[in-house]
């Protein structure tokens, strides 16, 4: 196995991305699309921000073209990063950093493991040459595609303002362009070694969508999908969200286990099935998410996991025991109150929320918890949902139990609702409006209010017009979504007096429960990312061989079996005779049929060709013993004598000479053995000798 990390990606919003090549099968692992870029346009300018633009732009390029200080000029600007300093111009889209450099052509599989990993491929499937095999979950799917239309229709706006782009290549991918911008802006732009411009696009259209699913392979957790009768390929639960999952990935000679960002304990998703993934030869440990548990770290705080001197295999029943004293459930439910608290105060005080939060879980949570303490406080305050998707987005969660947690589906047996969203959409006191402008909103709309709404980038969509609306007002209040760079992402709303709350929500495996996890699993080969090495200490005795990879690094790993397993039809192996070589201590057998693959596994079927019925000479496997053979020998009645091979270097091992009762010359090599003689009874006696002595196959 081949195996090169393409991205360690960047949290719940850009999962990793991985090429493997597994029995000679190029598989691409998630396609995401780094949304956390679109921080460094700006939003859809208003008439007052656009003219000073403009103005201010001419006034720079005039300086430039005058004057030779064109470093002190940048680091001016470095000094005055506002507003004026964002790009106006339609936003493209950064994938994926090193995908590009790949041949998309030379790519056989692509495997989606979360809703967030198939927002990056409708750029790779309208490629010309693209012909790979794309599998996801179906709730994945399903999920994915809403997602992708939504940000084709919020994206809809800036094109409108900005025009169809005429070139492409943008002006602001020129190099004199990003030398103008701080060093912020082309960081994003340009990565930190300054090779990611490749990867910038323009976002693909609603058709680019729908031909994107039309060629995905849809699957259920824990059913087998064959890619050309080489590899299986299974599907297991990992928690995080609704349909994601990680891959299980069986060959003929191994198997390789791909664990991505995972949670263990869910209040909507399928909990996490880790048993399935347990004894495989390799297993690729891609959940980065741990990163964002240790950014002490840096600082120079020990933040790494305390280890014993010896890691020992850890029972499935030990391990759940583990698991169920862990506290970080309750820590999530605990920040969702919190939360939930926050939001009832500020409209109580006549201020209005806005939570431009695109995770559905916790969007689901969320408005669990407000509603239950909005019934609490007898308050009647309207909630809205901003979205072009959401009535189909809602309507669909009602008709995937088998997507969701048990918990959730006892709710379904017990005759109650999956979702609290249900009860208060009948009482209309949440409002599913498809776009700011539209005609309902306007009849119904009333302040204070909640709102969520997208998108978290603050960049595009609703939360844009609603954050410009409300930036000035000190009763109202922001939840903000973990990103990146919070003052950057809020700098066109400056100055802002409202209150902004800034969220980090788990969405991934906690740092003290990776070894336990890993001990459970038991694979033979872990493949650990290096970003990790100081955080998990691995003791020097451990079950398993440790290999830390890095980003745009292309190694080998070894993941084959001890042994690979025949399926023989019943008709060839009636016709099994064994031989046992007592000195080898094996048994042997010669078979003759049809040789192939099917669903990973080796199968031998009845040659009928008649063209292939002449019968086969006996092949002898042994190495020879020439005392035996001349006693073999002289009791038919055959004298011969021993002549050792002169030549060290030559394949002969011995040469016998017979006199009586005719004349022959018996040559044994290592690959051969070769009877001259002029009789043919003869020939024939010493050729059943030989048989004897070797035995033949």
């Amino acid at each position: 196995m081949k195996f090169t990390c393409l991205s360690k990606g960047g949290g719940f919003h850009l999962p990793p991305c991985h090429m493997l090549n597994f029995c000679g099968i190029r598989i691409l692992m998630d396609c995401p699309l780094d949304l956390s870029a679109l921080i460094a346009f700006s939003p859809v300018p208003t008439a007052f921000d656009a003219l000073p633009f403009e103005e201010s732009n001419n006034n720079e390029a005039n300086d430039l073209l005058n004057s030779n200080v064109g470093s002190e000029k940048r680091q001016k600007i470095e000094k005055h990063l506002d507003a004026k300093s964002l790009i106006f111009e339609e936003p493209w889209c950064k994938t994926v950093k090193n995908l590009h450099l790949w041949n998309i052509s030379s790519i056989d599989v692509v495997l989606i493991s979360s809703p967030m990993g198939i927002l990056g491929l409708p750029f790779i499937t309208r490629m010309k040459g693209f012909s790979a095999k794309v599998y996801v979950t179906e709730a994945s799917a399903r999920l994915g595609q809403l997602m992708m239309e939504d940000l084709v229709s919020m994206h809809a706006e800036l094109r409108q303002f900005y025009g169809s782009e005429k070139s492409d290549f943008p002006p602001w991918l020129r190099q004199e362009e990003l030398e103008m911008l701080p060093s912020v802006l082309r960081e994003i732009i340009c990565g930190r070694e300054g090779v990611e411009l490749g990867g910038w696009m323009p976002l693909y259209s609603a058709a680019d969508v729908k031909d994107c699913i039309l060629k995905v392979h849809t699957l259920k957790y824990a059913e087998e999908a064959c890619y050309n009768g080489t590899v299986v390929i299974k599907a297991f639960s990992s928690g995080v969200e609704i349909g994601s999952c990680n891959w299980v990935l069986n060959g003929p000679k191994g198997d390789i286990a791909y664990l991505s960002s995972s949670s263990f304990i869910s209040a909507h998703a399928m909990s996490f099935d880790y048993r399935g993934l347990h004894g495989t030869n390799a297993l690729i440990y891609s959940d980065f998410s741990s990163l964002c548990d240790t950014q002490d770290v840096e600082e120079g705080d020990n933040y790494s996991v305390p280890t014993a001197d010896k890691l020992l295999p850890m029972s499935f029943q030990n391990f759940d025991e583990f698991n169920l004293n862990s506290d970080e459930n309750l820590e999530e439910k605990e920040k969702l109150i919190f939360i939930s608290s926050c939001a009832i105060e500020c409209v109580k005080g006549g201020g209005s929320v806005l939570i431009p939060v695109n995770r559905l879980g916790t969007i689901l949570q969320l408005l669990e918890e407000i509603a239950t303490s909005l019934d609490a406080s007898a308050l009647k305050i309207p909630v809205y949902i901003f979205s072009s998707v959401a009535e189909e987005l809602l309507a669909f969660l009602n008709i995937i139990p088998e997507w969701l947690c048990k918990q959730r589906q006892e709710r379904l047996f017990a005759g109650e609702l999956l979702f609290a969203y249900v009860k208060l959409l009948k009482e209309k006191r949440i409002h599913v409006v498809p776009a700011i402008h539209a005609h309902k909103l306007l009849m119904n709309w009333q302040e204070p209010c909640i709102v969520f709404c997208g998108h978290w980038s603050l960049r595009i969509g609703p939360a844009v017009h609603l954050l410009r609306c409300w930036c000035g007002d000190p009763k109202s209040l922001l939840i903000l979504e973990d990103v990146l760079n919070p003052e950057l992402a809020l700098l066109p709303f400056q100055p802002i007096a409202m209150k902004v709350l800034q969220c980090v929500f788990s969405s991934g495996i906690g740092l003290r429960k990776v070894q336990p996890l890993l001990q459970t699993l038991q694979p033979k080969t872990v493949l650990f990312p290096e970003d990790l090495r100081l955080q998990i200490n691995f003791p020097s005795e451990k079950p398993f061989l440790v290999l830390h990879y890095t980003e745009a690094e292309t190694f080998e790993v070894s993941c084959q079996k001890n042994s690979s397993e025949l399926k023989i039809a019943k008709d060839l192996a009636s016709h099994l005779y064994r031989i046992t070589f007592k000195n080898q201590q094996i048994e042997i057998c010669r078979l003759k049929g049809e040789l192939f693959m099917e669903n990973a596994r080796y199968h031998l079927l009845p040659d009928n060709d008649p063209k292939h019925s002449i019968s086969r000479s006996l092949v002898h496997c042994s190495l020879p013993d020439s005392e035996k053979l001349l006693a073999a020998l002289s009791k038919v009645g055959i004298n011969a004598s021993l002549e050792p091979a002169s030549d060290t270097e030559s394949q002969t091992l011995c040469i016998l000479h017979t006199q009586d009762p005719c004349k022959a010359l018996i040559e044994i090599e290592t690959t051969s053995a070769v009877i001259t003689t002029a009789d043919e009874n003869v020939a024939s006696l010493i050729y059943k000798v030989v048989d004897n002595i070797f035995g033949g196959v």
